[in-house]
């Protein structure tokens, strides 16, 4: 395909780009002059593929193929309205999949949209990738807080160790934190916030940041005390996760949060060689 018209493909597809609600999506009537589909009926049959290919793929069709009604002028003072589809930029994709990459547009197209569906996806990747670095961060210091508060109150370091425990078995369904590294293939010597996801690590930094306005608002002195409050609030924080439907013992182990801060320290230091 000539360079030329490479270059005019892909100025077509940003043209008809729209957002709702930071959410990028095409109309079908925009799209398909755009892959050569002329005649509406055989572009639709070509939705209808891509419709059962979401679905195949888990997709909900509901969330990428969103019929609705346009109006258009048809002649001066008048509108009629017309039967339209917004496409999602994975729907795209789908009818790329389905189309005839003998043609040029659809050849295209396929390539265009896998693109971009994958930097969507390596985007989203790095988003939560800092989601969970800068939870992991504020947990790391919610707990240092509390370990200087429970200091100021004469408790023992080593009974500090014991508790971690038993607010663990309160998040997790009475998994100890023994119990939830092997479970998640966490190594003995590794904190298992390093490996847990965001909204787990988000949840014990919720739990100890209730404790530690409670030590000081109800003036825990006790040992006792201060592991009951605790404990109450882990299981707070796991009915409410339950209630929506999140189990946090079932949740799957995510990568190494000293393996993503390395690779992102790696990535920085490359792009400010890059800059020099």
């Amino acid at each position: 395909m000539e360079h030329a018209i490479v270059q005019k493909l892909f100025r077509s597809f940003e043209e008809i780009k729209k957002e709702k609600n930071w959410i990028e999506y095409r109309e079908a009537r925009e799209l398909a002059p755009l892959l050569w589909y002329i005649d509406r009926r055989n572009f639709l049959k070509v939705i209808e593929k891509a419709q059962e290919s979401c679905n195949t793929s888990w997709g909900l069709v509901s969330d990428h193929f969103v019929e609705f009604n346009k109006m258009i002028d048809i002649a001066k003072w008048a509108e009629r309205s017309i039967p339209d589809m917004e496409l999602s930029r994975f729907a795209c994709y789908l009818i790329a999949q389905n189309g005839d990459p003998k043609k040029e547009e659809i050849a295209f197209s396929q390539t265009y949209f896998a693109v971009q569906t994958r930097k969507q996806e390596i985007v989203e990747q790095k988003i939560q990738e800092y989601e969970r670095l800068i939870a992991r961060k504020k947990l790391t210091e919610t707990e240092t807080h509390f370990q200087n508060i429970a200091y100021e109150r004469w408790v023992d370091g080593r009974w500090l160790s014991a508790i971690r425990s038993k607010w663990d078995q309160a998040l997790f369904g009475w998994h100890s934190t023994g119990e939830m590294k092997e479970t998640l293939w966490v190594p003995k010597n590794r904190p298992l916030a390093d490996f847990l996801p965001a909204v787990t690590i988000k949840a014990k930094d919720l739990a100890t940041e209730v404790t530690n306005v409670n030590m000081v608002g109800k003036n825990l002195q006790w040992e006792k005390d201060i592991t009951a409050e605790h404990v109450k609030n882990n299981r707070w924080v796991r009915a409410y996760l339950w209630d929506s439907g999140i189990v946090p013992e079932e949740l799957p182990a995510e990568e190494d949060l000293k393996k993503i801060e390395r690779r992102k320290n790696s990535e920085a230091k490359k792009l400010g060689s890059k800059n020099k």
